[in-house]
C-alpha cells in the first residue's frame, strides 16, 4: 500500500534503547538485544516491514537485581516509601505526570508505530492515561480523609487506613501498553508499594522516554523498570516467593503460569484483566442504525484488538437479514489505513494474527459458515479487511475462542435463552451489549445478565471508561477490580490501630497526634 509519512509521524533513524531503571538508577544495558518492527511496511512499495530499533533482552540477574531494589525499599514495610507521609507519595506523583505529559509527542508516535493504533486513539490513550493519574490523586486524598477519623465502637477506639501490600511484579498488555499497564502501576505505588515493571512484547519503545521521569520523580527502588522475555524475567522472580502482588492485563494462561511459580501462593494477591467473549444481544424492537453504527465500533475500534471489543453478535431471527445487509454494507465501506491517517482499521501489529485470522474464518466456513460481506477477509501484508461469519455455531473456534482482531461471528435466535446459555456456559463473563427499546423485554433480561457479566451497555457497545466505574470479570475475565477507585483498594489492605477507650490511651493518642510522632496516627489530611 502506498504511502506517505508526515514528517511529524516519521521515525528517521532506529531507536537503539539500551537503557534500564533499577534502584534509582538508569544503567546501560550491553548484551543481547531484541529488534523491535512495525508492521506499517517501510517504503511505498516495499514488502518489508519497518525496523523501528532494538530493545534490552535482559536476564535472570538482572531481574532478580530488579527484585532486590523493590524488595530493600519496600523493606518489610519499613521502608521510607511506605511509611512517607501520604502528601510527600503525592507531590512524587504529581512530579512524575508533569514530566511525563512533555514526553506527549514521542510516546504518541510509538504507540501508532509499534502496535498500530490510529492517530486519534493514540493521542486518547496518553491524555487518558495523565487524567487516570491525575483522578487517582485525587481518589488517594479521599480515601485518606476518610481514614483521618477515630472510630468507637464497644468501648474500642480505632484509626482505620489502607496500607501497601508489598512488592508488586507488573506486567501490562500490548494493546493498551501505555493506559492499562498504568491502570496498574499508578495505584500500586501511590498507595505505598514498591514496583518491578516489564512492558509488553508489542508496545515496548513507548516506555523509554519515561524513565528519567520515573528516575526524577521516585526514591531508589521504588519503580524498577527492565526489559525483556517473560519467561527469562518475570519467572524467576516469581520463584522467590517475595512478590506479593501479581499485577497482569494479559492472557489467563500467562497468570496461571506464573502463579504456579510462586512458592507460598495463599500469600500472593492478584490483580488480573484476562480475555472477555462480549456478546452483543440484539432483539427485535432495535434502533437499526444506532444498533449498526455502535457494533462497528465494538467490534473493529482497534480492529477488536480489545478484551472489551464485542466478540460475538447475536441478532434476532425476526431482524436477521436486514441487520445482515446492513452490517455487511457498513463495514465494507471502512477504509483501511495507517495511523496518522485517523482509520478505523490499521495494520495488525503482530506478524503471525493475519494467519490466525485466516485460520478462524476458514473453520468457519469448513464447518458452514460463509463470509457474508464481500470484501471480508481479504489480507494484504498486515491488513486484514473484517470478515463477518454467519451462520456461526458452537463447533467453530471463532465461537469459543476470543479471537482478537477483525472477524465477526454472528448467530441467530428465536428465543433468547439461547444468548442466555450462551453466556453462562461461557468461560467468560466481562461484559455484554443490549439492544432493544421495549423495557418489558430489557428488565427481565437485564436481571439475568447483571448476574452473568460485571457490566450491562444498554443500547451502546462494550468498554471500559468513564476510568471511575468498576472494571471487572467473572469467571476467566478477570481478579480484583480495577477504577480509579477499586484499584487503590486492589493494591491495599485495611489496617488499623486500636485502643481501649480509656483516659490513659486518650492521653497517648493526643500526644501522638500534636505531637506528630507518627504518619499512621494522624487525624490531618491533605487538602
Amino acid at each position: 500500500m502506498k504511502h506517505t509519512i508526515p514528517s511529524k509521524y516519521s521515525i528517521n533513524k532506529p531507536i537503539n534503547h539500551k537503557t534500564f531503571l533499577i534502584n534509582g538508577e538508569i544503567g546501560e544495558w550491553n548484551g543481547e538485544m531484541v529488534d523491535v518492527y512495525s508492521t506499517i511496511l517501510s517504503q511505498n512499495d516495499a514488502d518489508e516491514y519497518t525496523f523501528l530499533g532494538t530493545t534490552p533482552k535482559m536476564d535472570e540477574a538482572h531481574a532478580l537485581m530488579a527484585l532486590d531494589s523493590a524488595d530493600n525499599a519496600f523493606k518489610n514495610g519499613t521502608g521510607k516509601w511506605p511509611t512517607m507521609k501520604v502528601y510527600e507519595r503525592i507531590k512524587c506523583m504529581e512530579k512524575f505526570v508533569s514530566k511525563m505529559k512533555s514526553k506527549r509527542s514521542e510516546v504518541v508516535k510509538l504507540l501508532m508505530w509499534e502496535i498500530g493504533k490510529n492517530l486519534n486513539d493514540s493521542e486518547k490513550e496518553f491524555d487518558r492515561t495523565v487524567d487516570y493519574i491525575n483522578e487517582t490523586i485525587d481518589e488517594y486524598k479521599r480515601i485518606d480523609r476518610d481514614g483521618a477519623i477515630f472510630k468507637n465502637n464497644n468501648g474500642v477506639r480505632a484509626l482505620i487506613r489502607r496500607g501497601p501490600l508489598g512488592v508488586v511484579l507488573c506486567l501490562g498488555p500490548y494493546n493498551y501498553p501505555l493506559n492499562e499497564t498504568f491502570a496498574l502501576l499508578i495505584p500500586a505505588i501511590i498507595m505505598g508499594n514498591t514496583a518491578i515493571f516489564k512492558p509488553a512484547k508489542h508496545g515496548v519503545l513507548l516506555i523509554a522516554p519515561l524513565l528519567e521521569a520515573f528516575k526524577q520523580s521516585f526514591p531508589a527502588g521504588v519503580v524498577n523498570i527492565v526489559f525483556g522475555r517473560g519467561r527469562e524475567i518475570a519467572s524467576p522472580i516469581m520463584k522467590t516467593g517475595k512478590i506479593n502482588v501479581l499485577a497482569l492485563i494479559g492472557h489467563s494462561s500467562s497468570a496461571n503460569s506464573l502463579q504456579q511459580l510462586h512458592p507460598q501462593q495463599n500469600r500472593l494477591r492478584l490483580v488480573l484483566g484476562l480475555e472477555a467473549k462480549n456478546p452483543a444481544i440484539i432483539l427485535d424492537d432495535a434502533d437499526m442504525d444506532l444498533t449498526i453504527n455502535e457494533c462497528i465500533n465494538g467490534t473493529l475500534s482497534f480492529n477488536g484488538q480489545r478484551c472489551t471489543a464485542i466478540k460475538i453478535i447475536y441478532v434476532s431471527d425476526n431482524i436477521l437479514d436486514e441487520f445482515l445487509e446492513k452490517f455487511s454494507k457498513k463495514v465494507d465501506s471502512l477504509k483501511l489505513g495507517l495511523p496518522w491517517e485517523n482509520t478505523l482499521l490499521t495494520p495488525l501489529p503482530e506478524p503471525n494474527k493475519p494467519r490466525y485470522i485466516k485460520s478462524l474464518i476458514q473453520d468457519a466456513i469448513d464447518k458452514g459458515a460463509k463470509v457474508i460481506n464481500k470484501r471480508g477477509g481479504k489480507t494484504k501484508k498486515n491488513f486484514v479487511f473484517p470478515a463477518i461469519l454467519y451462520p456461526v455455531n458452537s463447533d467453530m473456534d471463532v465461537y469459543n475462542e476470543e479471537q482478537f482482531g477483525p472477524v465477526i461471528p454472528v448467530v441467530s435466535f428465536n428465543n433468547i435463552e439461547e444468548p442466555i446459555k450462551y453466556m453462562a456456559e461461557s468461560n467468560y463473563g466481562q461484559q455484554v451489549s443490549v439492544f432493544g427499546n421495549n423495557e418489558s423485554k430489557i428488565g427481565p433480561l437485564i436481571d439475568s445478565l447483571v448476574n452473568l457479566v460485571c457490566r450491562v451497555n444498554l443500547n451502546s457497545s462494550c468498554q471500559r471508561g468513564p476510568d471511575v466505574f468498576p472494571f471487572t470479570g467473572r469467571k476467566d475475565s478477570a481478579v480484583a477490580t480495577l477504577s480509579v477507585h477499586d484499584a487503590l483498594r486492589s493494591f491495599s489492605i485495611r489496617t488499623f490501630v486500636a485502643s481501649k477507650d480509656n483516659d490513659e490511651n486518650k492521653e497517648i493518642l493526643r500526644k501522638l497526634i500534636d505531637n506528630k510522632k507518627s504518619n499512621f496516627v494522624r487525624t490531618d489530611y491533605y487538602l
